[in-house]
């Protein structure tokens, strides 16, 4: 008869605690307790949407830098261009294509190939040609 009381109180502690996880869990998954099942699960599976939704706007937040327009130091930016390369590469403007970078001697193969899925040249806009 005795184990009957302490039985029923671990019951109605457990659930208690349970039932707090609960109201924790709809009311604000981010801070829901720790060393919980639940909370920890729904905490997972918002910072997995959360990261695909960095890695999606990461992707949009890097464009390709301009040969034509870029400033001294956005071409810097870019693997491998230093101080004088990235005067080089002003000094060789205009270009029709980012594979002039190449064609003209402005940069090896080699640096080539590091910069050209990093590098664009957008057409001129048609009120500069007149």
């Amino acid at each position: 008869m005795k184990r009957i009381p302490a039985v029923l109180a671990a019951v109605v502690a457990m659930a208690f605690v349970a039932t707090v996880a609960m109201a924790e869990d709809t009311t604000a998954p981010a801070t829901a307790a720790p060393a919980k099942a639940a909370p920890a699960k729904t905490t997972s599976t918002t910072s997995t949407t959360h990261h695909h939704s960095s890695s999606s706007s990461k992707s949009t937040k890097t464009p390709k830098t301009d040969l034509n327009t870029a400033s001294k130091e956005d071409l810097m930016k870019l693997p491998g261009v230093d101080d004088a390369l990235a005067d080089k590469i002003i000094a060789g403007r205009p270009y029709k294509s980012h594979s002039e970078l190449e064609s003209k001697n402005i940069v090896t193969k080699e640096q080539y190939g590091k910069l050209s899925a990093k590098v664009t040249v957008a057409p001129a806009p048609k009120s500069a040609a007149k």
